[in-house]
């Protein structure tokens, strides 16, 4: 059964908070809840929302400074002797800095790390292309062992912080820096592994991660307009995909329109290219940054917009694909 999250997806009232948010209150809670848990972050422990861990429990906390590859390394040391330990630091500086400690201290020997990449993709819009990490994805999803995970809104990131300390293997999870329509409620059902129907439909299926789910949302809305029904699925964890959700729903539609806010080479719309490519052949269109990096703005709707990845361009491209399919 699909979950209709949000009756009215358009309108003005709809509460926003960024994502960021609600993973600092996820983890105070499960630093409350695990003595093990250890917080690392790299000068920027306000920024990503680590000062709520770094306040209550300044006994399990260590700020590393502006030192990236120093504090994956660390954390990997800190796994190794039964702590959980979540390192952060904007995503362009970590995963960016420090891949091949991540690689080699983490993933190599299966540490538990959590990586918090924050302030990812064009909702850092003020800050420009420098910090508006667009290839984060794809990089840690390449990588043997590592968890990928994009909530869609700050609910869900409170409740991936829950999931990610009882998780054993590496995690690195995605975080937005602006504010974001909430979509999803405490009830809304979130497992590491799993993608959820958010909208059912029958012509197009809608495959969205991130801030892109929403838009996924309001694309819907304008294609049922036009008469066309359209699933949407939210993949709050690309790696590893739910191979099985994505199949029902394209075995149904058999068209698929992917929606992610970084790098189109490799990302959510490469993962399900990869697998519809070998298990069933079906016409995609992906929506994401096209070889391009980040501009400034004040504001991320700016962004979307000026690089094709709002709601109207999922609908164009859900048109497109239609057309292909007949």
């Amino acid at each position: 059964m699909g979950m209709h999250i949000i009756q009215d997806i358009r309108a003005n009232d709809l509460k926003q908070e960024s994502i960021r948010d609600g993973f600092g209150r996820g983890l105070l809670e499960v630093g409350k809840q695990n003595d093990q848990v250890v917080g690392v972050c790299a000068d920027l422990t306000d920024s990503t929302k680590m000062s709520l861990f770094a306040e209550a429990f300044p006994e399990r906390f260590i700020e590393a400074g502006i030192a990236e590859q120093n504090i994956v390394t660390v954390g990997s040391g800190l796994a190794a002797m039964g702590k959980i330990p979540f390192v952060s630091s904007y995503a362009a500086f970590c995963p960016g800095r420090c891949w091949e400690q991540i690689r080699t201290t983490i993933c190599l020997n299966d540490r538990a790390v959590k990586i918090v990449g924050s302030h990812a993709g064009l909702y850092t819009s003020p800050d420009g292309a420098t910090h508006q990490a667009l290839e984060d994805i794809v990089l840690m999803r390449t990588m043997p062992n590592m968890v990928v995970l994009v909530p869609c809104d700050s609910i869900e990131s409170e409740k991936m912080a829950l999931a990610m300390v009882r998780d054993k293997r590496p995690n690195y999870i995605r975080l937005a820096r602006g504010a974001s329509v909430v979509l999803t409620n405490k009830e809304t059902p979130f497992e590491i592994g799993k993608a959820y129907v958010f909208k059912e439909g029958s012509d197009v299926t809608l495959v969205a991660a991130g801030t892109m789910t929403y838009q996924a949302m309001v694309a819907a809305d304008m294609l049922a307009k036009d008469g066309i029904s359209a699933e949407v699925i939210n993949v709050p964890t690309i790696k590893p995909l739910d191979e099985a959700t994505i199949l029902t729903s394209t075995q149904k539609t058999r068209a698929v329109v992917t929606a992610e806010e970084g790098q189109i080479a490799g990302g959510l719309g490469g993962a399900i290219a990869e697998l519809l490519g070998e298990q069933l052949p079906t016409p995609i269109r992906r929506i994401g940054m096209r070889d391009q990096f980040g501009e400034s703005a004040r504001e991320p709707v700016e962004l979307l917009k000026r690089f094709g990845l709002d709601a109207m361009h999922i609908a164009m491209a859900a048109h497109s694909v239609l057309e292909k399919k007949a």
